[in-house]
């Protein structure tokens, strides 16, 4: 009796012995996305993998449609802590010049020479700049390839823009860009932009097929130009500090997760580019193909000016550039 007291009390200390470590961690992972768009499916498959395969001891809760806040201010709660992931896309241009390579258009050709910039450019001259803004991208996930609605015309050519109030994320390049082909382009956060088309405060928007239609924009929308004037990555980003703080061995599946999901994510962003420009077509949208060429041509100005505004700009879009093939 004695000695079966004696192993209890031994099981019962060594329980409140246990490290941290061992009980399971609640992560908030934040996103801009709405229900149906690339940005919900690819959060919530990567906490379907991890809470699956992580159970026990992370458990990552998903938060779309910025319910816990738009890019900016997802991008201060990843350093206070108070959110672990979130899916930004173009804003990074406003936290690493840098980054502005990808709001080059018509710079990326397709999803394989996304992949050779990938591994030549991305994880050893990109990733690493953001460490020093307190931020940690684990994986290289997809926004995709952006076209051009809008109340007023059909965008054919650059001048088909001129003066057209046009919605833009908040990155210095994009409003550069649209600049240049005569628009007049003002950033706005995404869950704004529904209202502001909506009631005419902007005549047009630019996004990925799966972010027009999960976001409803079709609904206040007349035209829909395939300009692909832009492809747009999206990083799996944390705070480094907080990152820092949890065990090793949990950074190292929690990433190892995070980029298996890559190919998930691009399977699904191809699949969606043709599913829902059918959904377009068939909603009622009149539908054009942009001459592609004269975009390109109007495109010289920003590809200088990034080259001589951001230090390394010209040999990166150099590089990426010869990447293509």
């Amino acid at each position: 009796m004695r000695l079966g007291k004696l192993i209890a009390g031994i099981a019962l200390a060594a329980s409140f012995a246990l490290p941290a470590s061992a009980a399971e961690i609640t992560m908030k992972f934040g996103h801009v996305g709405a229900p149906g768009s690339l940005f919900d499916a690819t959060a919530n498959e990567f906490a379907r993998r991890v809470n699956e395969q992580m159970a026990g001891k992370v458990k990552i809760d998903v938060f779309g449609s910025s319910q816990l806040g738009k890019d900016k201010e997802l991008l201060q709660k990843l350093k206070l802590g108070t959110v672990d992931f979130s899916l930004p896309s173009s804003v990074m241009t406003s936290v690493v010049d840098e980054f502005g390579l990808f709001d080059m258009p018509y710079l990326v050709k397709d999803r394989a020479h996304m992949g050779r910039i990938e591994k030549e450019i991305f994880w050893n001259k990109l990733a690493p700049l953001v460490e020093a803004k307190g931020y940690k991208i684990i994986a290289l996930w997809e926004n995709g390839f952006r076209h051009i609605t809008n109340n007023v015309r059909p965008i054919n050519v650059p001048g088909d823009l001129d003066g057209i109030k046009l919605r833009t994320p908040k990155g210095k390049w994009r409003v550069k860009m649209f600049q240049a082909y005569g628009a007049n382009p003002t950033p706005l956060a995404f869950s704004e932009v529904f209202v502001a088309l909506q009631t005419g405060v902007m005549d047009g928007q630019e996004n990925p097929f799966a972010n027009i239609y999960s976001a409803k924009f079709n609904e206040v929308q007349k035209y829909l130009s395939l300009t692909g004037h832009v492809y747009t990555p999206a990083y799996a980003l944390v705070g480094k500090k907080k990152w820092d703080s949890l065990p090793a061995d949990i950074r190292d599946e929690l990433e190892k997760i995070a980029q298996g999901t890559q190919g998930f994510v691009y399977e699904h962003a191809a699949q969606l580019e043709t599913d829902l420009l059918a959904k377009l077509k068939a909603g009622g949208m009149a539908v054009n193909e942009a001459d592609k060429a004269a975009f390109v041509k109007a495109s010289a100005s920003i590809y200088e000016q990034f080259g001589s505004d951001v230090e390394g700009g010209k040999a990166l879009v150099d590089q990426a550039l010869g990447l293509a093939n």
